[in-house]
Protein backbone atom coordinates (compact mmCIF):
# COMPACT_ATOMS: atom_id res chain seq x y z
CA UNK A 1 0.00 0.00 0.00
CA UNK A 2 1.37 3.35 -1.02
CA UNK A 3 2.38 6.12 1.45
CA UNK A 4 0.67 9.35 2.14
CA UNK A 5 2.31 11.43 0.02
CA UNK A 6 3.79 14.95 0.19
CA UNK A 7 2.30 17.88 -0.84
CA UNK A 8 4.33 20.06 -3.02
CA UNK A 9 6.79 22.71 -1.33
CA UNK A 10 5.07 25.81 -2.80
CA UNK A 11 7.96 28.25 -4.44
CA UNK A 12 8.50 31.46 -2.09
CA UNK A 13 6.68 34.51 -3.67
CA UNK A 14 9.10 36.37 -5.66
CA UNK A 15 10.26 39.65 -3.36
CA UNK A 16 8.55 43.08 -3.93
CA UNK A 17 10.01 46.04 -5.29
CA UNK A 18 10.34 49.01 -3.15
CA UNK A 19 7.95 51.58 -3.68
CA UNK A 20 10.60 53.83 -5.81
CA UNK A 21 9.20 57.03 -5.07
CA UNK A 22 9.39 56.42 -1.04
CA UNK A 23 12.78 55.02 -2.21
CA UNK A 24 14.50 58.39 -4.11
CA UNK A 25 12.93 60.40 -1.34
CA UNK A 26 14.73 58.53 1.24
CA UNK A 27 18.03 58.50 -0.23
CA UNK A 28 17.80 62.20 -1.39
CA UNK A 29 17.34 63.26 1.91
CA UNK A 30 20.11 60.67 3.57
CA UNK A 31 22.25 63.07 0.69
CA UNK A 32 20.99 66.21 1.92
CA UNK A 33 21.66 65.48 5.81
CA UNK A 34 18.20 64.57 6.95
CA UNK A 35 18.41 61.10 7.71
CA UNK A 36 15.23 59.21 7.57
CA UNK A 37 17.02 56.54 9.71
CA UNK A 38 17.07 53.22 7.96
CA UNK A 39 16.57 52.70 4.03
CA UNK A 40 13.66 50.38 3.21
CA UNK A 41 11.82 51.62 0.58
CA UNK A 42 8.51 51.99 1.83
CA UNK A 43 6.69 55.51 2.97
CA UNK A 44 6.63 55.65 6.77
CA UNK A 45 6.71 57.92 10.03
CA UNK A 46 10.68 58.79 9.96
CA UNK A 47 10.39 59.84 6.09
CA UNK A 48 7.74 62.35 6.44
CA UNK A 49 9.66 63.90 9.80
CA UNK A 50 12.14 63.96 7.89
CA UNK A 51 11.34 65.29 4.71
CA UNK A 52 9.42 68.06 7.01
CA UNK A 53 12.79 68.98 8.49
CA UNK A 54 13.80 69.74 5.18
CA UNK A 55 11.14 71.63 3.74
CA UNK A 56 11.30 73.99 6.42
CA UNK A 57 15.02 73.79 6.64
CA UNK A 58 14.49 75.08 2.57
CA UNK A 59 11.42 77.47 3.03
CA UNK A 60 9.24 75.07 1.10
CA UNK A 61 5.86 75.20 1.78
CA UNK A 62 3.13 72.16 1.43
CA UNK A 63 1.34 69.81 3.52
CA UNK A 64 3.05 67.93 5.95
CA UNK A 65 4.80 64.79 4.28
CA UNK A 66 3.75 65.52 0.59
CA UNK A 67 6.45 66.10 -1.75
CA UNK A 68 5.82 68.40 -4.81
CA UNK A 69 7.89 69.50 -7.70
CA UNK A 70 9.65 72.75 -5.91
CA UNK A 71 11.07 69.68 -3.16
CA UNK A 72 12.14 67.42 -5.86
CA UNK A 73 13.97 69.92 -7.28
CA UNK A 74 15.24 71.25 -3.95
CA UNK A 75 16.50 67.68 -3.46
CA UNK A 76 18.58 67.27 -6.30
CA UNK A 77 19.72 64.97 -8.57
CA UNK A 78 19.68 62.04 -5.67
CA UNK A 79 15.89 62.19 -6.10
CA UNK A 80 16.29 61.28 -9.77
CA UNK A 81 19.26 58.66 -9.34
CA UNK A 82 18.72 57.01 -6.46
CA UNK A 83 20.40 53.94 -6.79
CA UNK A 84 23.99 52.87 -7.89
CA UNK A 85 26.52 49.52 -8.39
CA UNK A 86 28.28 48.48 -6.39
CA UNK A 87 31.09 45.25 -6.13
CA UNK A 88 31.96 43.52 -3.42
CA UNK A 89 35.37 43.13 -2.33
CA UNK A 90 37.30 40.45 -0.63
CA UNK A 91 37.35 42.63 2.57
CA UNK A 92 33.10 42.83 2.83
CA UNK A 93 33.53 38.88 2.68
CA UNK A 94 35.97 37.46 4.62
CA UNK A 95 34.66 39.37 7.89
CA UNK A 96 35.21 37.34 10.90
CA UNK A 97 31.31 37.84 11.46
CA UNK A 98 29.93 36.79 14.73
CA UNK A 99 26.63 34.51 13.07
CA UNK A 100 25.22 34.62 17.03
CA UNK A 101 25.59 37.46 19.34
CA UNK A 102 23.93 36.73 22.43
CA UNK A 103 21.47 39.21 23.97
CA UNK A 104 22.74 38.51 27.33
CA UNK A 105 24.99 41.31 28.76
CA UNK A 106 27.50 38.98 30.47
CA UNK A 107 27.17 36.27 27.80
CA UNK A 108 27.97 39.38 25.34
CA UNK A 109 31.32 40.38 27.10
CA UNK A 110 32.86 36.93 26.43
CA UNK A 111 33.18 37.68 22.90
CA UNK A 112 36.56 39.03 21.25
CA UNK A 113 34.83 41.40 18.93
CA UNK A 114 31.54 42.65 18.51
CA UNK A 115 31.61 42.50 14.31
CA UNK A 116 29.05 42.20 12.10
CA UNK A 117 26.65 38.86 11.91
CA UNK A 118 27.27 38.86 7.78
CA UNK A 119 28.00 40.34 5.07
CA UNK A 120 24.36 40.94 4.75
CA UNK A 121 24.42 42.99 7.64
CA UNK A 122 27.86 45.20 7.11
CA UNK A 123 26.64 45.86 3.72
CA UNK A 124 23.50 47.00 4.71
CA UNK A 125 24.67 49.52 7.14
CA UNK A 126 27.53 51.24 5.32
CA UNK A 127 24.94 51.87 2.46
CA UNK A 128 22.37 52.74 5.41
CA UNK A 129 19.44 50.00 4.33
CA UNK A 130 17.74 47.75 5.98
CA UNK A 131 18.85 43.99 4.72
CA UNK A 132 15.49 43.60 3.57
CA UNK A 133 15.71 46.30 0.95
CA UNK A 134 19.32 44.67 -0.42
CA UNK A 135 17.82 41.23 -0.57
CA UNK A 136 14.53 43.01 -2.56
CA UNK A 137 17.49 45.12 -5.03
CA UNK A 138 19.57 41.99 -5.17
CA UNK A 139 17.19 38.89 -5.25
CA UNK A 140 19.86 36.36 -7.01
CA UNK A 141 22.55 37.81 -6.05
CA UNK A 142 25.59 35.93 -4.01
CA UNK A 143 26.83 37.46 -1.81
CA UNK A 144 30.87 36.93 -2.90
CA UNK A 145 33.84 39.30 -3.81
CA UNK A 146 33.64 40.24 -7.47
CA UNK A 147 29.60 40.55 -7.35
CA UNK A 148 28.01 43.61 -8.29
CA UNK A 149 25.05 44.58 -6.36
CA UNK A 150 22.77 47.68 -6.64
CA UNK A 151 22.65 49.82 -3.26
CA UNK A 152 21.15 52.95 -2.74
CA UNK A 153 22.99 55.78 -3.45
CA UNK A 154 24.53 57.36 -0.31
CA UNK A 155 27.68 58.44 1.24
CA UNK A 156 28.70 54.79 2.28
CA UNK A 157 29.21 54.81 6.10
CA UNK A 158 33.11 54.75 6.50
CA UNK A 159 33.52 52.87 10.25
CA UNK A 160 36.43 54.41 12.33
CA UNK A 161 39.86 52.33 11.90
CA UNK A 162 41.47 53.86 15.30
CA UNK A 163 39.82 52.79 18.59
CA UNK A 164 40.03 55.88 21.49
CA UNK A 165 39.31 59.36 22.32
CA UNK A 166 39.47 61.57 18.99
CA UNK A 167 42.25 64.17 19.43
CA UNK A 168 40.99 67.56 19.65
CA UNK A 169 43.29 68.57 16.92
CA UNK A 170 41.19 66.46 14.44
CA UNK A 171 37.65 68.17 15.73
CA UNK A 172 38.74 71.97 15.89
CA UNK A 173 37.09 72.45 12.81
CA UNK A 174 34.10 71.21 13.35
CA UNK A 175 31.19 72.99 12.13
CA UNK A 176 28.12 72.29 14.75
CA UNK A 177 27.11 75.24 17.16
CA UNK A 178 24.47 73.24 18.72
CA UNK A 179 22.64 70.09 19.01
CA UNK A 180 18.91 70.31 19.85
CA UNK A 181 17.62 67.40 21.17
CA UNK A 182 13.77 67.28 22.21
CA UNK A 183 11.81 64.36 23.55
CA UNK A 184 8.50 65.62 20.97
CA UNK A 185 10.86 65.46 18.15
CA UNK A 186 12.34 62.15 18.57
CA UNK A 187 15.40 63.76 16.19
CA UNK A 188 18.62 65.46 16.48
CA UNK A 189 18.97 68.66 14.92
CA UNK A 190 22.55 69.97 14.73
CA UNK A 191 22.60 73.36 13.58
CA UNK A 192 25.83 76.07 12.75
CA UNK A 193 26.07 79.17 14.02
CA UNK A 194 23.66 80.76 11.74
CA UNK A 195 20.86 78.84 13.21
CA UNK A 196 20.94 76.55 9.63
CA UNK A 197 20.17 73.16 9.91
CA UNK A 198 23.76 71.21 9.34
CA UNK A 199 22.53 67.77 10.32
CA UNK A 200 19.29 66.05 11.16
CA UNK A 201 18.29 62.31 12.22
CA UNK A 202 15.99 60.41 14.44
CA UNK A 203 16.86 58.87 17.20
CA UNK A 204 15.98 57.00 20.68
CA UNK A 205 15.43 59.20 23.74
CA UNK A 206 15.15 57.39 27.35
CA UNK A 207 12.28 55.74 28.62
CA UNK A 208 9.88 55.64 31.68
CA UNK A 209 12.59 54.65 34.01
CA UNK A 210 15.36 56.42 32.46
CA UNK A 211 13.88 59.91 31.12
CA UNK A 212 15.82 62.03 29.30
CA UNK A 213 18.38 64.33 31.33
CA UNK A 214 16.33 67.94 30.78
CA UNK A 215 18.86 70.64 30.17
CA UNK A 216 21.90 72.66 28.65
CA UNK A 217 25.08 69.92 28.32
CA UNK A 218 28.36 70.13 26.23
CA UNK A 219 30.18 67.64 24.54
CA UNK A 220 33.40 66.47 26.44
CA UNK A 221 34.63 64.09 24.22
CA UNK A 222 34.35 62.14 20.90
CA UNK A 223 35.48 58.13 21.26
CA UNK A 224 35.81 55.86 18.48
CA UNK A 225 35.22 51.91 18.40
CA UNK A 226 34.15 52.34 22.01
CA UNK A 227 34.52 49.42 24.43
CA UNK A 228 31.63 48.74 26.58
CA UNK A 229 31.17 48.85 30.78
CA UNK A 230 28.44 47.13 31.71
CA UNK A 231 27.34 47.78 35.49
CA UNK A 232 23.80 46.31 36.30
CA UNK A 233 23.74 48.71 38.80
CA UNK A 234 22.89 51.27 36.39
CA UNK A 235 20.13 48.67 34.35
CA UNK A 236 16.91 49.18 36.27
CA UNK A 237 15.98 45.67 34.64
CA UNK A 238 19.21 43.97 34.76
CA UNK A 239 19.21 40.29 36.11
CA UNK A 240 19.98 40.55 39.26
CA UNK A 241 23.08 37.88 39.28
CA UNK A 242 24.91 39.59 37.14
CA UNK A 243 27.96 41.44 37.44
CA UNK A 244 30.55 44.05 35.83
CA UNK A 245 31.30 42.99 32.48
CA UNK A 246 33.63 44.82 29.32
CA UNK A 247 32.23 44.47 26.57
CA UNK A 248 34.52 44.35 23.20
CA UNK A 249 33.75 47.25 20.42
CA UNK A 250 32.39 46.44 16.94
CA UNK A 251 29.23 47.81 15.30
CA UNK A 252 27.49 45.40 17.32
CA UNK A 253 28.76 46.77 20.88
CA UNK A 254 26.00 48.30 22.53
CA UNK A 255 26.52 51.34 22.25
CA UNK A 256 27.62 51.32 18.21
CA UNK A 257 30.82 52.34 16.50
CA UNK A 258 30.79 56.10 18.38
CA UNK A 259 30.51 57.89 22.05
CA UNK A 260 29.95 61.37 22.22
CA UNK A 261 30.10 62.14 25.58
CA UNK A 262 28.66 65.08 27.55
CA UNK A 263 28.86 66.16 30.61
CA UNK A 264 26.35 64.54 32.51
CA UNK A 265 27.89 61.23 34.24
CA UNK A 266 27.14 57.74 32.33
CA UNK A 267 25.72 59.55 29.53
CA UNK A 268 26.15 60.13 25.92
CA UNK A 269 24.63 60.12 22.01
CA UNK A 270 25.69 56.74 20.43
CA UNK A 271 25.47 54.18 18.06
CA UNK A 272 23.22 51.04 18.13
CA UNK A 273 23.71 47.30 17.18
CA UNK A 274 19.88 47.34 15.65
CA UNK A 275 19.42 50.37 13.35
CA UNK A 276 15.58 49.14 12.89
CA UNK A 277 14.75 50.10 16.71
CA UNK A 278 15.92 53.53 16.30
CA UNK A 279 13.01 55.64 17.50
CA UNK A 280 10.40 52.90 18.49
CA UNK A 281 12.27 51.11 21.38
CA UNK A 282 13.04 52.76 24.84
CA UNK A 283 17.03 53.42 25.64
CA UNK A 284 18.80 53.13 29.16
CA UNK A 285 18.54 57.11 29.12
CA UNK A 286 21.10 57.60 26.69
CA UNK A 287 20.53 58.74 22.92
CA UNK A 288 20.79 56.10 20.27
CA UNK A 289 21.66 56.79 16.60
CA UNK A 290 22.00 54.51 13.68
CA UNK A 291 25.91 53.65 13.51
CA UNK A 292 26.11 55.61 10.00
CA UNK A 293 24.18 58.79 11.44
CA UNK A 294 26.56 58.69 14.86
CA UNK A 295 29.58 58.53 12.34
CA UNK A 296 28.17 61.88 10.82
CA UNK A 297 27.51 63.46 13.92
CA UNK A 298 30.66 63.01 15.58
CA UNK A 299 31.82 64.65 12.03
CA UNK A 300 29.92 67.46 13.08
CA UNK A 301 31.10 68.39 16.73
CA UNK A 302 34.19 68.83 19.28
CA UNK A 303 34.69 69.20 22.65
CA UNK A 304 32.65 71.85 24.21
CA UNK A 305 29.37 71.76 21.74
CA UNK A 306 26.40 72.97 22.95
CA UNK A 307 23.63 69.54 23.49
CA UNK A 308 20.39 71.32 24.40
CA UNK A 309 17.93 68.06 25.45
CA UNK A 310 14.45 69.31 25.96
Amino acid sequence: MAGPHKAPRKAAPPAKRPNEQALALQVALDKAGFSPGEIDGRPGAFTSRALDAFKAAHGLAGASGAIDQATITALGDAYQKPLTKYTITAADVQGPFEEQIPQDMVEKAKLKTLGYSSALEELSERFHAKPDLLTRLNPNAQLAAGTIITVPAVDPMQIPTRQGERPAAETQDAKAATIEITKESGAAVVKDATGAILFYAPVTVGSEHDPLPVGDWKVTGVFDLPTFSYNPDLFWDADPSHGKAKIAAGPNNPVGVIWIQINREHFGLHGSPEPSQIGRSESHGCIRMTNWDVVRLAALVKTGTPVLLR
